[in-house]
């Protein structure tokens, strides 16, 4: 063992107030990509008539960031198991951030779909710096617990995009168009991307001041170079993995989906304005939307501590199961009131599962591999990310036309990508079980 991995086996952990400040300032940080990151599904209207495209091509604009997102962390997530873990943060948070301003300085569609391939580049940094970070700062026990909270800031996040967004229309709706000096004139939907996307230039430079905490040793350092390690993780735990990522991934699909036409949803099926409805839609997110990875975790913690090794999977599939009746209830309320309503049992149960996902994993992998294993699990979950609202806007186009086509579309994707999860997270249970009692035994 080298002097250096004596020294790391012999750092306690970071003290834990410091640890869970750390974690706040990522929450920070995932609230303002989600905020960046959400913000088109918001302007929908505005920008295919501004832009004279359908909702296929909106939804590609998701599609694009996901694809991208999934890309780039693989890469990053290289660099972030061995470099620098808040470097590769502060540049990500201003690489997207003045990516998400320059979608509302473009003036064509595909100048904005090459400016939402930056932004799902920048955003790439976060996650497998995150779980490396946090696989630093706290012992295994805490790992899941720490990630589900800091999945309250995406959803807190998307929640404010929706709020801010609303806001934003409701100021600017109907005047003219703001011109700028060399810029030119912004139509309101510009000027959205433009004020919501500033804040994280300030954020870039805060972070920077975040202290690096020691790296975790390998229990069992071995002499093959860490690609070959993962790869021979990979063929240990195969059917955990598979298991995992298929059934989150659509968990996952189902989710984003959901989410990115709802603000449509009430538009077209419940006459609710544009600004009405994403603020409305926007406050029962902050409100119920993370209350759904904290139960589950709590929920994980629970059974942990009566000895189920199964435990983050059990867990994480139950915030599936209640996710599509209550995604169903919405598409037969009777009225926009109802829906509002069912809403917030929907957002709970949709949310849910998403911490828990990305919690199950650093339990079980070696802390050299985690931010990398983290990375293809966002390859993954990318597929969901992509896929997700272009194949609900193809379903509106195509297959259910007319403004109630978004109704059918939800329910036919709820159905089918929800039921098909929980039944995968269902059968690998026992497979994570096995894989979290192999690496105990290693320690």
């Amino acid at each position: 063992m080298t002097r250096e991995s004596s020294i790391s086996q012999a750092a306690p952990y970071p003290n834990r107030k410091y640890a869970w400040f750390v974690v706040f300032v990522l929450i920070i940080c995932s609230l303002i990509a989600f905020i960046d990151r959400q913000i088109v599904a918001i302007v929908v209207e505005p920008m295919k008539a501004d832009l004279g495209v359908g909702d296929v091509e909106i939804g590609w604009l998701y599609g694009v960031f996901a694809l991208f997102y999934a890309i780039a962390a693989l890469p990053i997530a290289a660099l972030a198991d061995t470099k620098s873990r808040k470097h590769i943060i502060a540049i990500g948070i201003f690489l997207w951030s003045l990516m998400t301003i320059a979608c509302g300085l473009t003036r064509s569609y595909w100048a904005i779909f090459l400016a939402r391939v930056g932004v799902g580049v920048g955003e790439a940094t976060l996650t497998p710096s995150t779980t490396s970070l946090i696989g630093d700062y706290f012992p295994r026990e805490d790992i899941p617990l720490a990630l589900s909270i800091f999945q309250v800031g995406p959803i807190i996040g998307t929640g404010i995009a929706f709020v801010i967004g609303g806001l934003v229309l409701q100021l600017v709706q109907g005047a003219e168009p703001v011109v700028w000096p060399l810029v030119g004139a912004l139509e309101p939907w510009q000027l959205t991307f433009i004020y919501v996307g500033f804040p994280g230039v300030l954020l870039a430079g805060f972070f920077l001041l975040i202290r690096e905490p020691n790296r975790r040793p390998v229990n069992k350092p071995s002499q093959a170079s860490e690609w070959r390690q993962l790869l021979d993780f990979y063929r240990l735990n195969r059917a955990t993995i598979l298991f995992h990522h298929v059934g989150f991934v659509c968990l996952v699909l189902t989710g984003y989906a959901f989410v990115f036409w709802s603000v449509t949803f009430f538009i077209r099926v419940h006459g609710v304005p544009a600004a009405e409805a994403s603020q409305t839609f926007g406050w029962i997110f902050i409100v119920f939307g993370p209350l759904g990875p904290l139960l589950v975790a709590y929920l994980a913690r629970v059974l942990t501590a009566r000895g189920r090794h199964d435990a983050n999977i059990t867990a994480g599939m139950i915030g599936g199961m209640l996710t599509v009746p209550f995604v169903l209830l919405i598409q037969i309320a009777p009225s926009p009131f109802w829906a509002f309503v069912c809403y917030a049992p929907a957002l709970l149960a949709v949310n849910a599962p998403f911490g828990i996902a990305a919690g199950a994993l650093p339990v079980i992998t070696p802390p050299n591999l985690r931010a990398r294993v983290a990375s293809v699990y966002m390859l993954a979950g990318a597929i969901g990310m992509m896929f997700g609202p272009p194949l609900a806007g193809a379903f509106n186009e195509y297959i259910f036309p007319g403004d109630e086509g978004v109704r059918y579309s939800m329910i036919t994707m709820t159905s089918f990508f929800g039921i098909v999860g929980v039944t995968l997270l269902w059968f690998g249970r026992k497979h994570y079980a096995h894989s979290l009692e192999r690496i105990i035994s290693e320690d």
